[in-house]
């Protein structure tokens, strides 16, 4: 129960705390952005307004206000509100407020309100210390994840709770912040003046973390004298430039952002466009991805996505792969931006890996297919009975008209070649350069033709 020693204390800690813990919004009205999630008519604003909360799983980037929504859940509701660390919490810790809660409900009726933050920090033994407290609505669990919950949450718990996703706020949702922040009185109130031009280098270098614009504006705050409401002292942008001098993108190794980020690049290459390779390669680059895994992927884009159209492009990605063996970085970025344009400007075919997946599909779906005889190892009793094998060697331009596909297969049937680059050309000149009836001559077979 809050007392009046308690507001004292709450008082005495927001002197101290971040500017962006100050300005936590404290109704539904004051949240900015996420219109979809919490808007007129959502499920969510619904469920606040009218205490009828059920769990719920925040999911969203860092910054999007899902700590935020939560404060506004315990500022508006008649239920008990809680909060466990998933850093530092233990089982003990959930069982302990389990067990409060349950003592709670059965004395004096009261529901609580679980706030996990980073949910997805929990192992799998303490997500299920909370299965049966939320399934019989011991408590109601709002957690918050800026991971994805349906590959980071048990799939027992996300089937006992809503998700609710939050996106990153858009370029206006921050200004709103940063002009909320100056004036006030939790905030700055009003003894700061921000210039247009110090806004927005604010919103370009938060890259829709409402948290990171606020926590800027604090520091660069710091750096110019104070003012008060009538004589405001001026943030510019030099004082935003040397608060934070580098933009940090949201990029998560081996997370959701690891993943679309990877995609779009891949994509990009596939697609052709140069530019938008580079952008995706330097935000994996700045975000310290394993050169090593690019690589990878810009190697197997070289056969997936190109193959025989170039051939020259998988000796290029193998080198890229082999610089981020040997070079690492910083240097290996170029050999890197030199493989992706390549990859991005070199014609394309897929003519390989659909040739390779329908023969797989094939061996494993299709009838058991004999060998033709004449292909078979001659290096058993009976192999004279096999019919003549004709050594390509032994006929005008290396080749002979025989069957190679077992029966009940027909050339064309696995490998269609494309009209571009290298494969369309080679693909003509081999069919124009076959004779329809080459003689029959087998004088000169060697041992090593039999075999």
């Amino acid at each position: 129960m809050d007392t009046l020693f308690t507001e004292i204390e709450q008082r005495e800690k927001s002197k101290v705390a971040p500017l962006a813990v100050r300005m936590r919004p404290r109704t539904l009205d004051e949240l900015v952005g996420q219109e979809d999630a919490v808007g007129p008519g959502s499920w969510l604003r619904n469920a606040i307004e009218q205490d009828s909360l059920s769990s719920v799983i925040l999911f969203g980037p860092a910054g999007t206000g899902k700590t935020s929504l939560a404060h506004v859940i315990a500022e508006t509701t008649q239920a008990v509100f809680v909060e466990v660390s998933a850093i530092g919490g233990t089982v003990s810790d959930l069982r302990r407020e389990i067990d409060s809660a349950e003592r709670r409900l059965l004395s004096s009726g009261l529901t609580t309100i679980l706030f996990v933050d980073e949910i997805h920090r929990f192992n799998r033994s303490q997500q299920d210390a909370l299965l049966h407290a939320v399934e019989d609505r011991t408590i109601v669990l709002v957690g918050a994840t800026t991971e994805n919950p349906f590959f980071e949450v048990n799939s027992a718990l996300i089937s006992r709770s809503r998700v609710v996703e939050l996106h990153s706020l858009a370029d206006k949702d921050i200004a709103t912040l940063l002009e909320r922040a100056v004036e006030d009185e939790r905030g700055l109130n009003g003894a700061y003046e921000l210039t247009d031009q110090a806004r927005d280098a604010i919103i370009l270098l938060a890259g829709g973390d409402g948290r990171s614009a606020i926590t800027t504006l604090e520091l660069a705050a710091g750096l110019v004298k104070k003012g008060t409401r009538e004589a405001p002292s001026v943030i510019d942008e030099e004082a935003v430039r040397s608060a934070n001098p580098h933009r940090s993108l949201p990029y998560d190794k081996n997370k959701d952002m690891h993943y679309d980020v990877i995609s779009a690049f891949i994509k990009s290459m596939r697609g052709s466009d140069p530019d938008a390779a580079l952008y995706y390669l330097a935000r994996m680059i700045d975000g310290g991805e394993d050169p090593k895994f690019i690589a990878r992927r810009i190697f197997i884009l070289a056969s997936e996505d190109i193959g025989n159209a170039d051939p020259n492009a998988l000796l290029v990605a193998e080198a890229a792969f082999r610089s981020a063996e040997v070079i690492g970085y910083p240097e290996c970025r170029i050999n890197l931006a030199q493989a992706a344009i390549y990859m991005a400007l070199a014609p394309k075919s897929n003519a390989v890996i659909m040739g390779i997946d329908k023969a797989l599909q094939e061996v494993r779906q299709g009838p058991a297919r004999a060998v033709p005889d004449h292909l078979r190892d001659r290096h058993r009793p009976g192999s004279e009975n096999y019919g003549p094998y004709r050594y390509p060697h032994n006929y005008p331009k290396g080749w002979v008209d025989q069957r190679y596909l077992p029966e009940g297969l027909e050339k064309g049937c696995f490998y269609q070649p494309s009209d571009r680059g290298w494969e369309s050309y080679r693909f003509e000149v081999t069919m124009r350069d076959r004779t329809p009836e080459p003689p029959d001559d087998l004088s000169g077979l060697s041992n090593e033709a039999a075999t």
